[in-house]
């Protein structure tokens, strides 16, 4: 477990997956990460690398070879990660290629996260640099969840709204058993800003919002006032989930989605994916703040 903080914020981040672990506000001495309860969902804040979301049939073609991961990609459960960087205000991991990554992914990478401290706002930078001689193909994302409540632990998300940064208009895109885009959408959001979330929102799964205006959302306990901000210029989609009833709820940041029920599984025609040419880099961030 490694540990980072200031006057304002600490945070603990696991060794596996480099994944957040914990985010304590000093100011008043409250949590705000979910504790990773397996009742409900025993993760926390995975990063999704190279993947967001599930492949289908949990396989992707290169080059006429057939290729197999779990959903989310393989970086979140990795114990090869290395912390490479430590300051007082930041910590940088990384993880580079192996036989162990070539077998599941044909690429040669390096793919690194820092955390950074600026007063009670955590900075997250994602950095993928292409160390082989083809174009690699990637997607990039955040799973954070948050607690709905800051005096109450097992509050559900009912007493909660998300506030988007200009009134949204958007469809959610309707998730299929198999976790797959079915290509169907819902109308969600008609010129609002606020999403009250009640014991229905996730009743087909998460809400998958391609075309946001916003760069930022606040989640906010309807008593307690807002908790956190999440502001994510560099990815161009959202999803919103949570467990029924759960007192959490993910914000995830996307650079991609899962694969539409009718993808052709070559990584080169997936929708919304990555490439990068050899020898080049290239850099996401995104920032969580914390009201206190």
């Amino acid at each position: 477990m490694h540990q980072l903080s200031n006057k304002n914020i600490q945070i603990k981040i696991n060794k596996t997956g480099a994944e957040l672990s914990s985010i304590v506000s000093l100011i008043n001495n409250k949590e705000y990460l979910w504790r990773g309860d397996t009742n409900f969902w025993g993760g926390q804040a995975p990063i999704l690398f190279p993947f967001v979301g599930r492949l289908k049939e949990d396989t992707f073609i290169e080059n006429g070879k057939t290729y197999h991961q779990k959903q989310h990609g393989f970086f979140r459960r990795s114990d090869a990660i290395k912390l490479i960087e430590a300051t007082d205000t930041k910590l940088t991991f990384s993880i580079q290629h192996s036989a162990e990554t070539l077998d599941v992914y044909p690429y040669k990478f390096e793919f690194k996260t820092s955390y950074a401290l600026i007063e009670n706002k955590i900075k997250i930078e994602h950095t993928v640099i292409n160390l082989g001689d083809k174009t690699m193909y990637f997607s990039i994302g955040e799973h954070p969840a948050f607690n709905c409540s800051l005096r109450n632990p097992n509050e559900s998300y009912e007493n909660c709204s998300l506030e988007f940064e200009q009134p949204e208009t958007d469809v959610t895109w309707n998730i299929s058993e198999e976790g797959l885009l079915d290509g169907t959408t819902r109308e969600f959001l008609n010129q609002t800003k606020i999403l009250n979330l009640d014991k229905s929102t996730f009743d087909r799964d998460a809400l998958v919002f391609k075309k946001l205006t916003s760069n930022k959302v606040t989640l906010s306990n309807r008593e307690e006032g807002p908790l956190i901000t999440v502001e994510f210029a560099d990815f161009p989609f959202l999803g919103i989930w949570s467990k029924p009833n759960a007192p959490f709820v993910c914000i995830e940041p996307w650079q991609g989605y899962a694969d539409s029920v009718h993808s052709s599984q070559k990584i080169e025609e997936k929708e919304a994916i990555s490439s990068l040419e050899a020898g080049k880099k290239h850099i996401a961030t995104y920032s969580i703040e914390i009201h206190s």
